[in-house]
């Protein structure tokens, strides 16, 4: 006896709309983890945290939607590698492991996330958007508040003062303009298609 079985082919992510080749992926791994470098110099020093306000987790949440799992992880980890060999481009241009890296971990494995769950269409609405932008902040603070605690010498309240309270406001500032960014963008490739 047979069983068919239904062949799924995983969706596509934004970066797959582009013909595909190695040379396409090398140049979007580089180009996410120049992205994210960059929105990592919009920096806001945070009164009382050895940790600013940046654009760099907006940035490794869309590098890993955009890019998918696989990526959006190399691209993350390229930043990560070239950032601890002494690239000044990690916030308000340091490099090192820094008091902060923790949450630069964090985002290697919440760009990996959100591109899994935006492979799976959750960059296609506005709501999924919401639920792929709050995990992948979770795991982010999952990562960088307690890497915080250990580096700094901080009790848990003291580095989820630091480390987390500050930033919740800014954060869903930027997962709310991911929400709108990505899903328009689907919308406008639909129409072009």
């Amino acid at each position: 006896m047979t069983t068919a079985v239904a062949q799924t082919t995983p969706r596509q992510v934004l970066a797959d709309l582009l013909p595909a080749s190695r040379v396409r992926d090398i140049a979007l791994v580089a180009g996410g983890a120049a992205l994210t470098g960059l929105a990592a110099q919009l920096a806001v020093p945070v009164p009382g945290s050895p940790v600013p306000v940046t654009g760099q987790t907006f940035a490794a949440l869309l590098v890993g939607t955009a890019l998918g799992a696989g990526r959006g992880l190399a691209s993350l980890a390229l930043y990560a590698l070239l950032g601890l060999a002494g690239l000044p481009w990690f916030a308000e241009g340091s490099s090192g492991a820094t008091a902060s890296f923790g949450y630069i971990l964090g985002m290697l494995l919440a760009a990996t996330a959100v591109g899994a769950l935006a492979r799976r269409g959750a960059d296609r609405s506005v709501v999924r958007m919401a639920g792929a932008m709050l995990l992948g902040e979770a795991i982010i603070y999952a990562i960088g508040v307690p890497y915080l605690a250990v580096v700094a010498d901080l009790t848990t309240a003291q580095a989820v003062a630091a480390g987390l309270t500050p930033f919740l406001i800014g954060d869903a500032l930027k997962a709310a303009l991911a929400m709108g960014v990505l899903p328009a963008v689907w919308k406008l490739v639909r129409r072009e298609s």
